[in-house]
């Protein structure tokens, strides 16, 4: 028969297939594997229906010991369909397909993080039926442990009495048990590092849920430590992200982009938004997919990235949200372990959305943005610095990147297939057919003779350069955390920030290496009437100029046309710590801020204080 020609292809090894897979799960993915099992079980159930996050309280009031669970009130399972779909590794009694919840999640995200086991306790038509997943400690497979039955048999599935069904499951749903590594494990504890840890659960959840289901209910236990009873000890409410942001933002809307839609809000005031940190109150990027929220930047420096460098919200960053959802369709899924969404098997094109976000931002983000960035000191330097700069343009424009090539060409009076090499950087002396390197005549290749002319375009950047026959510096701002420009923790310790995709400096005001030198002139001149207000611009005009600089000599070392320059490397080059460093020189800018000063201020005299 046809269906006979094929011997299906089985899994040799499930148990390092399932250790290999549950690696690339982040640390608390098995809640969203486990809760999204739940959406789906109640998905052919009609009604209001709930999921709820608890202690497993028979155990604990048996034992004491605190063991996560989750219960939902869905369709359920009998005792041979657990053991059919638990015990398979891509098996969940569900449609398996590359955009539904396709059942090996939970196995693999809550399985390989406890093997001690997972208990499913479950009812179908009111009856109720057990089961153990656990890795075998002696064996070390995963699957289904053997328990005693009353009857004194041995079974891998057994009844359960409705002493232990919870008290939201009437005559369908299911409880799953997480035992964690021993048996007297508490994995209610949430893991170290873990934000909020008194209600983590909640957190997680609404931060990974944009939107909860209608006619779902999803509660988490908060202050499960306390006293039953205890009013700090209860069940939160998890509405996910959506339900947190139209009602704690002062606008938003969405924007259409390629193949995607940029949904945006922009947060109130910190003090009127909600502290309890159930949700994410800061600015952040993320992609959103089917209710779920992928690849949210944590609060940080990847956030800051992301919103400054990428969609270009400069200022006011910590209160602006973007979720990014791709349009649905066929090329769109997540990774096997759903803690990414990949786009024809390709990472999310944050660079291309960040361009367009840029290009046609919402006129209410650009409002906002000029709104904080009115308390912005922006360069008032500049002048002084371009008529300095002025005299040693030249100087920020290098030649071009080559090796020196071997000997002399031949066979090209012009010396046009010689600049054309040169161009290309292909003056190594390793020629191609026909070009020997060292007094061989250049052959011109077959492309090359129908259009030479083609070989003589100058780069973009060179154009403009011969055009404004100058260089363009980078609008500098000065940002601290006085007038609300710069946040706290934002440039913590670190003189400045580049933009390269707006060409902006962001340097910080309350950098120590600026104010120290700041103070050290102010008790110098502290006689001298308005002598802070000299001294202050003083001392940025000239640290400016360093980083402006710093950043030209970048930028010419990469229109040069080096290879040794990559991308990379610039990132490296004018990244936080570098623009730090390269301001920490004190000697030199010393005795010019000094020079300068004395022709303002007039000159300190005394011992080390001449000009």
């Amino acid at each position: 028969m046809e269906s006979n020609r094929t011997l299906a292809m089985n899994v040799a090894n499930p148990t390092f297939m399932l250790d290999k897979l549950g690696q690339e799960c982040a640390p608390l993915q098995f809640v969203r594997e486990l809760t999204q099992n739940a959406i789906d079980a109640i998905a052919t159930i009609d009604g209001n229906q709930e999921i709820i996050w608890d202690v497993d309280w028979p155990r604990y009031d048996l034992h004491g010991v605190f063991k996560l669970s989750v219960t939902d009130t869905g369709v359920g399972m009998t005792g041979e369909e657990m053991v059919k779909y638990i015990n398979s590794l891509a098996s969940s009694g569900r449609t398996q397909s590359f955009h539904d919840n396709f059942g090996v999640g939970a196995k693999v995200a809550a399985g390989s993080r406890n093997p001690h086991g997972l208990i499913y306790l479950s009812w179908k038509n009111g009856v109720g039926s057990m089961i153990h997943f656990w890795r075998d400690p002696r064996s070390g497979v995963y699957g289904l442990r053997q328990f005693e039955q009353p009857n004194g048999t041995f079974e891998y599935w057994g009844y359960v009495d409705d002493a232990v069904k919870p008290e939201s499951i009437k005559d369908h749903g299911t409880k799953v048990v997480l035992l964690g590594d021993t048996a007297d494990q508490d994995t209610m504890a949430p893991l170290e590092g873990t934000p909020y840890p008194a209600f983590w659960l909640a957190r997680y959840l609404n931060t990974r849920y944009f939107r909860v289901p209608a006619r779902i209910r999803i509660q988490a236990r908060s202050g499960w430590t306390l006293p039953r009873g205890d009013q700090h000890n209860f069940l939160r409410e998890v509405t996910g992200q959506e339900v947190f942001l139209k009602d704690n933002s002062l606008a938003g809307g969405k924007l259409p982009l390629e193949n995607a839609t940029a949904h945006w809000w922009i947060l109130k005031e910190k003090d009127e938004v909600s502290r309890m940190g159930l949700h994410n109150a800061n600015g952040h990027v993320a992609a959103l997919y089917q209710d779920e929220l992928y690849e949210p930047t944590s609060p940080g420096r990847a956030s800051i990235t992301r919103l400054q460098s990428v969609f270009g919200i400069v200022f006011g960053f910590q209160r602006v949200v973007i979720y990014v959802e791709p349009v649905a369709t066929d090329a769109v899924t997540s990774n096997m372990s759903r803690t990414q969404l990949v786009v024809r098997n390709e990472r999310l094109p944050w660079e291309h959305w960040g361009n367009e976000f840029r290009e046609r931002m919402p006129q209410e983000i650009r409002d906002f943005m000029a709104e904080v960035a009115a308390g912005a000191e922006t360069s008032d330097h500049s002048a002084n610095i371009w008529d300095r700069l002025k005299q040693v343009r030249d100087l920020f424009r290098f030649p071009r990147y080559r090796v020196t090539p071997n000997g002399a060409l031949h066979g090209d009076p012009s010396g046009l297939f010689a600049i054309q090499r040169q161009k290309r950087g292909n003056d190594s002396g390793a020629g191609r057919d026909g070009d020997t390197g060292s007094g061989g005549n250049f052959q011109a290749t077959e492309k090359e003779s129908e259009d030479i002319y083609s070989l003589f375009l100058l780069e973009k950047s060179e154009k403009r350069v011969r055009q404004e026959e100058g260089i363009v510096a980078p609008r500098a701002t000065w940002i601290t955390q006085a007038n609300g420009t710069r946040e706290l923790g934002d440039l913590e310790d670190r003189a400045a920030r580049y933009l390269p995709k707006t060409h902006q400096l962001l340097i910080n005001a309350d950098f120590r290496g600026f104010s120290d030198m700041v103070n050290r002139y102010t008790k110098q001149y502290g006689s001298i009437p308005n002598a802070a207000d000299v001294i202050r611009a003083t001392v940025r005009e000239w640290f400016e100029q360093q980083l402006v600089e710093t950043i030209l000599g970048l930028h010419a070392l990469r229109a040069s046309g080096s290879r040794e320059w990559t991308s990379t490397d610039l990132d490296q080059a004018w990244s936080e710590a570098a623009l730090t460093a390269a301001v920490m020189p004190r000697f030199h800018i010393d005795r010019i801020i000094r020079r300068e000063l004395g022709s303002r201020l007039g000159t300190l005299r005394g011992k080390g204080m001449e000009a």
